[in-house]
């Protein structure tokens, strides 16, 4: 039997110009001639009054308002838990002071927070979709017509996500997404609304198979039939292929909600690869890799890929011990600031280390922040479009770029080495290199001018 290598899981979940013309200028009276000198005493004249200083730093005439969906109760209610605490305490350290709801945040339920920064407040109306796109569409119009929000955050599907951002572009309010990967949410899905802080499959895949292919020469791959599936088995084609990898056989797609994977070995089984790529999101990532262990298809091949979240890690990376792999995030990586406010404060409050997608969360917020700084607290869907595209800002990642022409986030990600699986704060690594990928544009033809430079459409621009 190979010994298992790495496991993939490549998860899955805008300065408006103010012109003004004054009227033109009444021409100044002739003064009048002068006169003989008053012979009685002349009245005091009084102190000019002092004009008040306007108030320094940010101000808005009335709260900001922002809308967070995320999933608190659906299947990947176990990535919304990672983006619900990240995100205030993103607030907390963009504002300076914590929120309205205190130091702890109640991340199993929907509830209020108010920030305030300056002289202005920002308040955040939590929203739980269940990764469901139906209940996604039905929470953003109720948070725009009802709230009144001028931003939105989510979500963590990537299906959801999609419905959200067209809402988003039809109210022309901007969108900071987070945590979802799929290529055409900044692809074939783009909106000038519509901006992230996560990364897309493209960089899931680029910063894997620089690894992957270092070991294995023939790959066969399984992913969810969705967008973020397709998304990711077309990146991890082009990337591993890119780097000398072969595909020895059609893609595998299974509807999402698959419980029983067993039908979907044989394909796998027979294709005779040196190693096999998994993307799955949520609770579906168990019984696949259990199926494929009944089935035996780790006897014929190893399993190659990234290292994912805290809490399934030991349940599937026994045999990985020493290996080294990619991973979009881990507390233990960066070293900066906003990391170690994070991983500190996440511990103290809540009793656990940031997870797979916390970077993300804190930088949604972080972003958030920044733009309304830069826009002096107009959050006009004008102004914060303009200030987002090309923004840099620190976040727990380092420094994140907002590629002015598709939306997407230039930012860092990891290879690291496995070393245990039994550390009480997932202190599981060894820090070996930090990547930082640039994907191709993906914009649909219609918009492909904005690419400009950029490769389009592929890593090798075909």
């Amino acid at each position: 039997m190979k010994l298992i290598k790495k496991i993939t899981f490549v998860m899955v979940l805008m300065t408006l110009l103010l012109a003004a013309c004054g009227p033109a200028a009444t021409p100044t009276p002739e003064p009048p001639a002068p006169t003989a000198p008053p012979t009685e005493e002349p009245m005091e004249t009084e102190t000019p009054v002092a004009t008040e200083e306007p108030p320094a730093g940010l101000t808005c005439a009335e709260p900001i308002k922002v809308g967070l969906i995320t999933d608190v109760s659906g299947a990947l209610a176990i990535y919304g838990a990672h983006i619900l605490p990240s995100f205030m305490l993103g607030m907390e350290y963009a504002t300076g002071a914590a929120g309205s709801a205190g130091d702890k945040f109640d991340i199993t339920a929907t509830q209020e927070n108010t920030f305030t920064i300056d002289n202005c407040e920002i308040q955040v109306f939590v929203r739980d979709d269940a990764s469901t796109p139906d209940n996604t569409a039905t929470l953003a119009r109720e948070l725009i017509d009802v709230e009144g929000v001028d931003i939105l955050v989510g979500t963590v599907s990537s299906g959801a996500t999609a419905t959200l951002q067209g809402i988003a572009a039809e109210n022309q309010i901007p969108l900071i997404v987070a945590p979802a990967a799929a290529n055409d949410i900044t692809g074939k899905d783009f909106n000038e609304f519509t901006f992230r802080t996560s990364r897309n499959n493209y960089q899931d895949a680029m910063n894997e198979c620089l690894y992957l292919t270092k070991q294995y020469q023939t790959f066969v791959q399984i992913a969810p039939d969705y967008a973020f599936g397709h998304g990711s088995a077309e990146a991890f084609r082009d990337a591993c292929t890119l780097n000398g990898g072969t595909f020895v056989a059609d893609d595998v797609f299974a509807p999402l909600d698959t419980t029983d994977f067993t039908p979907y070995m044989d394909p796998i089984l027979n294709s005779g690869a040196d190693a096999l790529i998994v993307t799955w999101a949520g609770g579906g990532f168990v019984p696949l890799m259990q199926a494929a262990t009944d089935q035996g298809v780790f006897d014929e091949m190893a399993l190659g890929a990234t290292f994912i979240d805290n809490v399934l890690m030991p349940l599937w990376y026994g045999n990985a011990i020493g290996s080294t792999n990619g991973i979009l995030y881990h507390w233990s990586a960066p070293n900066n600031p906003a990391n170690d406010f994070l991983k500190t404060e996440q511990k103290a409050r809540y009793g656990t280390m940031p997870d797979l997608f916390a970077g993300d969360g804190m930088n949604a917020a972080i972003m958030l922040v920044e733009g309304l700084k830069a826009t002096n607290g107009d959050a006009s869907g004008a102004a914060l479009v303009a200030a987002f595209e090309g923004m840099t800002f620190e976040g727990p990642k380092g420094t994140v770029f907002i590629r002015p022409e598709d939306h997407v986030a230039i930012q860092d990600m990891y290879i690291l080495k496995l070393v245990n699986l039994t550390d009480p704060d997932a202190n599981f690594y060894e820090y070996v290199e930090t990547t930082r990928p640039e994907p191709p544009c993906l914009l649909p033809e219609a918009l492909k001018d904005r690419c400009g430079s950029l490769p389009y459409g592929s890593l090798s621009g075909q």
